[in-house]
């Protein structure tokens, strides 16, 4: 029988949390193979979103940080804005350790889909591949993923 409530399940909780998302895959009497499908497509959803629509989202938390530093001037406040925040560092960790496909790889699995895919977006957009290495590297996790929860779990 086909299951669509559980494909929808799975590729919803994928579209956010990629890493976690393999696990309903058994209880929901999905198969293997319908599991990672599903994860894979909703993961791919999410990421060609936030991949493509990133500068949007980079735009506008620049605005809303320029207006918030904006208005405290105004007020005679000092806003102090956290710029090596712990994600920021982590970030760039990954960044220096990992380089640019291990970030395309690995930033969406780790973070989030949604933030995983801008911050590739923001170091490696302009390069035309890196969309194909953030779709390989969610076919390669979803078939990690659900394979440890099948095998292990």
């Amino acid at each position: 029988p086909i299951y669509w409530t559980g494909y929808i399940t799975l590729a919803s909780v994928a579209t956010i949390k990629f890493m976690f998302s393999a696990i309903p895959g058994p209880a929901l009497g999905l198969s293997f193979l319908e599991t990672v499908g599903s994860i894979f497509t909703g993961g791919v959803i999410s990421a060609s979103f936030f991949y493509f629509s990133g500068e949007f989202f980079m735009k506008r938390a620049n605005d809303k940080r320029r207006k918030l530093k904006q208005e405290a001037l105004a007020k005679g406040e000092f806003l102090d804005i956290k710029i090596f925040s712990r994600m920021n560092k982590g970030i760039v960790k990954l960044k220096l350790r990992f380089g640019k496909i291990g970030i395309c790889f690995w930033a969406p699995f780790l973070l989030s889909v949604p933030i995983g895919s801008i911050v590739v977006a923001k170091f490696y957009g302009k390069y035309s591949y890196t969309f194909f290495y953030i779709m390989i590297g969610m076919l390669i996790n979803s078939f990690l993923t659900s394979f440890i929860v099948y095998v292990f779990v």
